[in-house]
């Protein structure tokens, strides 16, 4: 039960920084391109956790496994950050937001599939009420497009998918620092190619957005990836966790009030409390699970 109770927070700590950064992002975006903030953003978060490795004494992992972690820094940070930003410029909110609404869908397909967890109908059935949630949420007041960058964000959500499934495999060797650790390093390394224009935008950037990227790195990414591989390392499922996802959404209009005073709209009480109906219609079904272990 305490595991589970640290699972839980673990995952919810992780979506609530994750759902700042949409606010931060707005800030910094006013000054720096999608490209320079995304290489900023990790770079202060590979400086953070090189020195908490330094000071722990944590080794390199093995040579073998440097792919694997390329592999995730691309799928969670490198490739995840250019194709979303790219159909995020090209799309409406609405509509992006509800296509990566999908990934803990996408998770939940691939898991069943690589790792044989089984998702209980009602599982299922709190997937489609989520869905039904971030629709009202994001399509209330907003206009479904269709266009080309419905494919980077689709290819964004099945990017982060596939960093959830690398990041559940490695955690059974590495620890959820050596994990996050090496990938976002990884992912720094592929995003070098922005270093000469953020150089430049750096030069002349004023305080706030400047925060807002280090605020971004040390926070959303160091140690909310931390949280997010040790919930992943812990869970019984991987959809345990990655279930949390849906509250993004919900979440980031809250925080955007009390950092940036943007007043939350109906749609955002509406489609947050259809969200959290799925998440506790998921947690009933995992209750039924163990109900049905116990008999």
């Amino acid at each position: 039960m305490k595991k589970d109770y640290k699972i839980h927070l673990f995952a919810v700590t992780t979506v609530v920084l994750w759902a700042s950064t949409f606010a931060f992002t707005k800030i910094a975006l006013e000054h720096f391109s999608p490209s320079s903030l995304g290489l900023l953003r990790y770079l202060v978060a590979s400086v953070t956790l090189l020195v908490v490795m330094l000071i722990k004494k944590i080794p390199f992992p093995d040579f073998r496994d440097i792919p694997l972690f390329f592999l995730t820094g691309a799928f969670g940070f490198a490739l995840y950050t250019q194709t979303f930003n790219r159909g995020n410029a090209l799309l409406t909110g609405a509509t992006a937001s509800l296509v990566m609404a999908s990934v803990p869908i996408l998770t939940a397909v691939f898991a069943s599939v690589f790792f044989r967890e089984k998702i209980r109908p009602l599982g299922f059935a709190a997937f489609v009420v989520e869905i039904a949630g971030i629709a009202v949420l994001t399509l209330w007041n907003g206009v479904f497009a269709v266009n080309s960058g419905l494919f980077w964000i689709i290819l964004a959500s099945v990017s982060l998918t596939s960093y959830n499934l690398l990041q559940r495999k490695l955690t059974k060797k590495y620890t959820a620092l050596q994990c996050t650790a090496y990938s976002i390093l990884a992912g720094t390394v592929l995003l070098l190619f922005a270093l000469p224009g953020a150089v430049k935008e750096l030069k002349t950037a004023p305080a706030k957005p400047i925060l807002s990227f280090i605020y971004m790195g040390i926070f959303s990414s160091a140690l909310a990836y931390v949280l997010w591989s040790l919930a992943l390392s812990r869970a019984r499922k991987t959809t345990d966790v990655t279930n949390y996802m849906f509250l993004s959404p919900v979440l980031a209009p809250v925080i955007s009030f009390l950092f940036a005073g943007e007043i939350p709209a109906l749609s955002d009480l509406a489609g947050g409390i259809i969200v959290l109906f799925g998440l506790y219609l998921f947690f009933r079904s995992n209750q039924e699970k163990e109900a049905v272990k116990s008999t």
